[in-house]
């Protein structure tokens, strides 16, 4: 008797307690070890004492059905009839209830669960209606019964029993439906769901109506220790039919955790589903063993709390199972994005799926300590809800949750920069960016992302407890011995800002750094990646950078520098010029140009030819190859107009003599050939030419040759 506890008395926590109001130090570990090993062997005499009281109370139930007492057989005729009503009425509902079922089931089994709900409410309320009728049928009978208006106590405790075990199975048949797949509540095959629901309506009927109606009544019949008797009989038999299911179902239940350890990878979840494969049937028979032996040691004050801690786990290990099966499956399908914003961002899909799983498992192994501090909470094994209202675990659980909040506000903030970054170069979602943007954006990309890593560490430490000054300090002395260690390293960090500063270069642009001609590939803040025209790949620091020559800023030139023959036109050859560009305008380089025709005239003699020069003003980048297409119209216009462009040549003068002729030339064609004289009027220019094939003097004569 006496009052009942919601958990049962812990004497170490009593003598501590006691201890405490005294002002007496807690007791060492030896004493709490010894005040719990005295309670197992007080609790281990009095499952003995029970026992022997069992023994005793199930002889006297054979001995009082032996001495042969007077029975009423009036009141069990009338017990006898009601449950037969009952039952009878119960089956007939059923029976005639059977078509419905079954039509709920094949109009249930082409619609979605959405739409599955309402028939599956309808069939749970027509189950609970036949209860409820059959019921009432038995109680207007066993009203009727006999003495019209008189119930009898028997009738009334089968009646109980009977709308208590039915709508226990109510529920079950909700969630296992062996009979109709459509209407299933739990994942479960029909031969699984027949079996279950089998064994469980079993259980539960044998507890039911020992305990609330067989029970009763050999208490007022016999006695209350051979009600008793009954009570250990019967749930000693579904202890047995329990321990049965548990070792029938011990390779199914362990390949299916099996298959959950493999479905989740290797993480913490993983390793505790192998675990929990090897010894759920030991903790299982433990646990049913444990039940049955408080139950019968002291059902007054630990069967209560070990009923309570059992719901309390069976509810945090089927919460804990739901989220975390919700976890697996978004970490199994991954993210998807719309169309519209795969196109306006392609690299956010593959970003999410990145970081998103990840921080899925980190959420799944939570919430598996959360199922474990919450079973050992129900326990008693534990106390992590006073400890939390204690000064120290409060300030662990907000630091731990700040921590947690701030990396993902960290991670959330990357992506949006990133995002951000990606559809502002991204030229199919808006304007197309300019090549000093890309440059900009991708520096500032990299440079806030260390930033925000470093900020991210940094307030992650100091929320869990750790005193950051030092790192800073330590991080300023690190930097001072870097600066001094690595002072090139400095010089291409400050010389590259500069050089992004004033905006001497950016990605695309073609230059001439370091004695290397090309196209920039990439920018850093400490060096620069150009790529030449023969297609090697030149990483330049910034350090080594004296000059930037960009050929592509803001606009260009084409330099035509045209060599054409001393006796040409240059009036001409600048009309053929100008002729050159308009015909350059109309063609698919009209529209890099962006300046008038410079005519800058004649600027060089040379050797062989004259220089006349013009400019065109250009896009920047575009002077080559709208060069390339002047050069050959050009080309065209000067073969028209007969405009010679020369060949190098040289004119020799011979000189002359007092007289006013010229030297002599003499020009040998070979060991044997003669040589000839070439005599020129005075002033003129003497010119080479072969030797003639017949000479009018002698060989080896000087005089001038004939003709």
């Amino acid at each position: 008797g006496g009052d009942t506890p919601s958990a049962p008395p812990d004497p170490a926590a009593a003598q501590a307690a006691a201890g405490r109001a005294e002002g007496v130090a807690e007791p060492t570990f030896a004493r709490q070890v010894a005040e719990y090993t005295r309670g197992v062997a007080e609790e281990a005499a009095s499952v003995m004492g029970a026992t022997a009281v069992f023994v005793n109370d199930l002889s006297s139930l054979f001995s009082a059905g032996v001495s042969g007492a007077a029975v009423d057989w009036t009141r069990v005729i009338a017990v006898l009839a009601t449950i037969g009503v009952a039952f009878g009425v119960f089956v007939g509902l059923r029976a005639v209830g059977i078509p419905f079922y079954r039509a709920i089931g094949r109009r249930a089994a082409h619609l979605r669960w959405p739409l599955r709900i309402p028939l599956f409410v309808a069939s749970v309320v027509v189950d609970a209606l036949m209860i409820l009728i059959a019921w009432a049928v038995g109680y207007v009978f066993a009203l009727q019964f006999g003495t019209t208006g008189v119930m009898n106590i028997q009738e009334a405790l089968f009646l109980n029993a009977f709308l208590f075990v039915e709508m226990v199975k109510v529920a079950m048949r909700a969630g296992l439906s062996p009979n109709h797949r459509a209407l299933r509540l739990l994942p479960l095959s029909d031969e699984t769901a027949a079996y279950w629901y089998f064994w469980l309506s079993r259980i539960v009927s044998a507890l039911g109506y020992a305990f609330l109606f067989v029970a009763p009544i050999v208490t007022a019949a016999v006695s209350p220790g051979a009600a008793q008797a009954v009570r250990v009989v019967v749930a000693f038999a579904a202890l047995l039919m329990a321990v049965a299911i548990v070792l029938q179902n011990r390779e199914r239940v362990r390949a299916a955790l099996a298959g959950g350890a493999e479905a989740t990878h290797n993480d913490a979840l993983s390793a505790f589903y192998r675990l929990l494969a090897r010894l759920w049937h030991l903790a299982a028979l433990a646990w049913l063993v444990a039940l049955f032996v408080v139950w019968l040691a002291n059902p007054q004050e630990a069967l209560p709390f070990m009923a309570a801690a059992t719901l309390q786990t069976a509810i945090a290990v089927a919460v804990g199972a739901a989220v975390t099966a919700f976890l697996s499956r978004l970490i199994a399908g991954g993210m998807r994005l719309p169309a519209e914003m795969k196109e306006r961002l392609p690299l956010l899909e593959a970003r999410l799926n990145a970081f998103v799983p990840a921080v899925l498992k980190v959420m799944r192994v939570v919430v598996l300590l959360g199922v474990l501090i919450a079973i050992a909470q129900s326990w008693a094994l534990v106390d992590f809800l006073g400890w939390l209202g204690s000064e120290v675990g409060a300030r662990v659980a907000t630091s731990a949750i700040s921590a947690g909040l701030i990396v993902l506000i960290g991670l959330a903030a990357y992506l949006a920069m990133s995002s951000w970054v990606e559809y502002r170069l991204n030229p199919n979602a808006g304007a197309a960016p300019t090549a000093r943007e890309r440059t900009l954006l991708t520096l500032f990309r990299n440079a806030f992302t260390i930033v925000l890593a470093v900020l991210v560490a940094m307030l992650a430490l100091s929320e869990i407890g750790v005193n950051i000054a030092p790192l800073l300090a330590g991080a300023g002395v690190l930097g001072l011995a870097v600066g001094f260690g690595a002072q090139k390293l400095v010089q291409d960090i400050i010389t590259g800002a500069f050089i992004q500063i004033e905006n001497a270069m950016n990605t695309g642009d073609n230059v001439k750094i370091a004695g290397v001609t090309g196209t920039v590939e990439r920018l850093t803040i400490r060096s620069v990646g150009v790529r030449s025209i023969d297609g090697v790949y030149h990483l330049i620091p910034f350090s080594s950078v004296e000059t930037v020559s960009n050929a592509t800023k803001h606009f260009s030139y084409h330099m035509a520098e045209i060599g054409v023959a001393y006796r040409e036109s240059v009036p001409e050859v600048k009309k053929a010029m100008q002729d050159a560009f308009e015909r350059l305008t109309r063609t698919d380089h009209g529209p890099s140009i962006i300046g008038a025709f410079e005519m800058h005239g004649l600027t060089v003699f040379g050797d062989s030819a004259v220089t006349v020069r013009a400019r065109i003003k250009t896009e920047p980048g575009k002077q080559w190859a709208l060069g390339r297409a002047y050069n050959e119209i050009l080309k065209e216009i000067f073969d028209d107009r007969g405009i010679e462009m020369p060949y190098p040549h040289v004119t020799v003068y011979m000189g002359e003599d007092r007289d006013g002729f010229a030297p002599p030339l003499r020009i040998a064609t070979d060991r044997d050939a003669p040589l000839v004289r070439i005599e020129t009027p005075p002033g003129a220019e003497a010119t080479v030419s072969p030797a003639p094939d017949r000479l009018d003097g002698p060989a080896g004569d000087d005089g001038p040759a004939s003709g």
